[in-house]
């Protein structure tokens, strides 16, 4: 019995080992086509301005549209 409880403490603690090991998981980003960004998207400032009116964090430009962001 002794044994037995030294092989699950010794297992459940490598478990622990291994799981901080691995890092941080990154958190999903979720991105929407801005509705209140006009024209085409060149500079990265002026989307990520415009997107935290529409309840985002930031936002970018890909292909020549503003794009907000945000964590899921």
């Amino acid at each position: 019995m002794k044994l037995s409880l030294r092989l699950a403490s010794s297992i459940l603690l490598s478990f622990m080992l291994l799981l901080a090991a691995m890092g941080q998981v990154e958190a999903k980003t979720c991105e929407s086509p801005s509705g209140k960004y006009h024209g085409v998207c060149l500079n990265a400032k002026n989307c990520a301005s415009v997107c935290p009116s529409e309840g985002f964090t930031g936002g970018h430009c890909k292909s020549l549209r503003c794009y907000c962001i945000k964590t899921c």
